[in-house]
Order: structure tokens, then sequence, then C-alpha cells
């Protein structure tokens, strides 16, 4: 049936308010179009928060020094891997919780989420214990130069050993995001990220009694940021405050519904792990061209992220539809929900991509004004700005697969493009032919479009609707 629901003015407005406070809200009926804003606004706030963060973040360490900032940028290549497991068991959170909601069995996914959780402290202790260990041969690994790892192996050491604090936070708003509850996920970004920003200048420069930590100071503000928030997630989660209430007599080990969610995540994780393990060999390479260029890719990517972000939130709306949808035994319904949520996210896309095509060279400069920086920051900007169209498609199929609980499917896709298609192109364009960095930024770009026209084809197929969880 055709969402015939307009959203005027008024209503925008009236639904802005409700979906910001958190209003109980049913996903599985009604407009479609009323769903896909209620539940992107909070995601696309959320994500904005993250990405607004990242960029003053990387603005205030700019003012360090080159090899600070690029320390951050081989560290968090570093970090991704962990962001693959946060990330592969988040969909799997989202997908099973939202599921359960959309049966009305929230018992079901009291179970799970505390599952999920137990599952996220495992990994995080493990991790967090090598990356300690080991920050100065991580960075000597990635390429950095002595220098470099002298001044910023604090900053690794404190971000891969704190990582709990990254997978918590990841974890727990993808529960709150599977049951509906967007806005208290936003929140908690809010929370987040607001005191990281705060303390990002207290900690780096030294302000008052703190002493001047420089780039390791960036580490130290975002783990108490991170941290406190995951305090209030836990509070909210045992108190009540979304539908989802943990008591004290959930916090036992539930083999069956633990075995479920590896088996779903397990897809989600390999999926990610291919995805970012492309990232650090594309970082290894850029790493060949000198700091100056490892600087200007890394802040060139950070103002990236910064659109990739809200457009990741609707993304994540497509992920909720889908799978409350699908629980609903709805599966069109889910699929109109992709659909519509695909162009809102391409217009959106469209407009950033032509800001970034005009203005790459002005946006780069804003943050560091050295010749070579501004150069390979600008060229990187352009050229992956240049297919935002398509990675708006691709991210909300992604995405929806992801909520269906096919996440099996995702994974083939990012092996056949980032492993097989897109290392080798950049490797070959970078290195064999000369481009440089020119030719890894071609290898992105060219990647991103050619897994949205694969993950279309399959999406069509409609198997993903067969999907239990």
């Amino acid at each position: 049936m055709p969402d015939t629901n307009k959203l005027t003015l008024g209503k925008l407005y009236k639904y802005f308010i409700i979906a910001l406070t958190g209003k109980d809200t049913d996903f599985t009926s009604g407009s479609i179009r009323k769903a896909i804003f209620m539940l992107s606004i909070p995601m696309v706030l959320e994500m904005l928060m993250e990405s607004i963060f990242a960029l003053v973040d990387i603005a205030y360490v700019s003012r360090v020094s080159v090899n600070a900032v690029a320390t951050i940028g081989l560290t968090e290549s570093v970090i991704t891997l962990i962001y693959a497991l946060a990330i592969g068991l988040s969909m799997a959170a989202t997908a099973i919780v939202a599921r359960r909601v959309g049966e009305k069995n929230l018992q079901g996914a009291r179970e799970s989420a505390v599952q999920v959780i137990i599952l996220g402290i495992t990994v995080a202790i493990i991790t967090g214990i090598f990356g300690a260990m080991y920050s100065k041969e991580i960075l000597g690994l990635m390429g950095g130069s002595s220098e470099l790892i002298q001044e910023g192996h604090g900053y690794t050491q404190l971000m891969i050993g704190g990582n709990i604090t990254i997978l918590l936070l990841f974890l727990i708003n993808a529960i709150f995001r599977g049951a509906g509850d967007a806005s208290v996920a936003m929140w908690i970004l809010v929370l987040s990220n607001g005191l990281n920003i705060i303390l990002d200048p207290i900690f780096i420069f030294g302000w008052g009694p703190i002493p001047e930590y420089g780039v390791m100071g960036a580490a130290i503000a975002t783990n108490i940021g991170r941290g406190t928030a995951v305090l209030f997630q836990l509070i909210i989660l045992f108190f009540g405050w979304s539908k989802i209430k943990i008591g004290i007599s959930d916090i036992v080990i539930r083999l069956k519904v633990m075995t479920n969610i590896i088996k779903v995540s397990a897809g989600g994780i390999a999926q990610f792990l291919i995805g970012t393990s492309s990232w650090i060999f594309l970082m290894r390479i850029m790493s060949e061209f000198g700091s100056e260029v490892l600087a200007g890719y890394t802040i060139a990517i950070r103002v990236i992220m910064f659109s990739l972000m809200p457009s990741w939130g609707m993304s994540n709306a497509a992920a909720t539809l889908v799978g409350q949808n699908l629980g609903a035994n709805k599966p069109d319904r889910a699929e109109e929900s992709v659909w519509k949520t695909g162009k809102y996210n391409a217009i959106f896309m469209f407009s950033i991509s032509l800001i970034y095509l005009f203005f790459a060279e002005d946006i780069i400069l804003s943050f560091n004004s050295t010749p070579q920086v501004v150069e390979y920051g600008t060229l990187c900007l352009q050229i992956i700005a240049a297919g935002y169209v398509f990675y708006a498609y691709g991210m909300v199929l992604t995405q929806a697969f992801n909520g269906a609980g096919d996440t099996n499917t995702p994974t083939k896709i990012n092996f056949l493009i980032f492993w097989v298609l897109q290392l080798p192109f950049a490797y070959i364009m970078a290195i064999t032919f000369k481009f440089g960095a020119v030719g890894v930024f071609l290898a992105i770009s060219i990647a991103e479009v050619l897994l949205t026209i694969v993950s279309y084809i399959l999406f069509k197929k409609g198997k993903w609707k067969e999907i239990e969880v």
C-alpha cells in the first residue's frame, strides 16, 4: 500500500520533539516516512555528535605536531579491528533485539542484551591487555618513524588499552537502537562526546593544575568521556528508562542465547574485519609517502567521517525498521523502508559531496596549512566525495542485510570488493604505476561504487527476508 501520509512542517516539528524525547513508538505500523524520520533524527544527531568530536579532536591535535596527527591515523587504523568486533556484535544486538521487540518478546530482548554485554567485556579485556603491552611495536609495525613512536605511543597505549569503553558504548547503544530507543542512544553520545570536547584541550595543552600531555591527552579525554557515558548506559538499563530493563537475576550466562548472538555476529565481525583490515593495509601504503601525506589523508578521512556518520545514522534506522518489521511478519514493509531510507540518504550525501568538491582546499586549510598536507588532504576529499551518492545507497543496503540478521551476504560482498579488488588495485596504482597517494584515493572511491552495485543486485533477490534469528 502506498505511503500517503505526508509530513507537513507542523508534523515534522511535532515528530522531531517526540523523537528527541524518546516517546514509545510502534515502527511496525503506520506511515513509513514517519517511522524513518522518528528513528533517523536521533540516530543522525547521535552520529553527527560523534563526527563533530572527531573533527574537534583532530583540530586540537593538529596544533601539537604533524607526527601527532599521523599517530592518530596509525592508531585508529589498528583500533578499527576493535571497532570491527564492536560493530559485528552490535549488528547482532540490533538485529536480535529488534526482532524480539517486533515479536513483542521483551524478555527475550533482555536476555540477548545481557549476553551481548558479557561478550563485549570479555573481548575488551583480552584486546586491552595486548594493546597496553605492545603499543610501540604496533606503531612500528604500521610504519611509524622512531620520532613518531616516541611521541605517540602513550596515545596508542591508552586508546587500545581502554577499548572497553569503545566496545560497551557501541554495544549498549546498539541494544537501545534495536529496541527503538534511538533517542536514549543519542543522548548518551551527546554526553560522551560533549565531555570529550571539553576535556580535550585541558589534557592536550595542560590547563590549570593539569599537565600538558600532548597527543596522549586526547586519549585521556576520550576514555573519561566514553567511560562516563557507559556508566550512564548501565544506569539506564538497570533502572528501566528504556524498553529494555535488566535486573540482577538477568545477569547469568545463557549458552543458547549467547551461541545465537555469536552465530549472527560472526558474519558481522568478519564483514567489518575484512573492511577495516583493508583500511589498515591502505594506511600502511600511505605511510610510504611520509608523515605529511599521511597527515593530509588522516585529516581528510576525519572530515569525510563528518558526513558519513549522519548517513550511517539513517542506515541504522533502516536496520531497526527491517528487524522490527520482519519480527512483525511484514517483509514488504521492511523492503519499502529500505528504499525510502536510501533515497533520503542519497539526497543528503549528494548535497555534502558538492560542498567537498568545491571547498575541499579551504576545509583542509582550516586544520593545517602545511603545503603537502593541504595538497593531499584536498585530493583525498575530492576523489572520495565524487562517489557519495553511491555510498548513500550502499550503506543503507548493507545495514538492511544486517538488520535482517543476514550478516553473511555483506561479508561476502566485502571480501570480493575490498580484498580481491580494492587492495591489489591500490597497491598497483600507488606503487607499481607510481600514482602515489592518488592511487589509494581512487581505489577507495571505485571500491565503494562497486560495493553498492553488487549489494543492490543481491538485495533485489530478497533472500534476506527468509533469515531467522
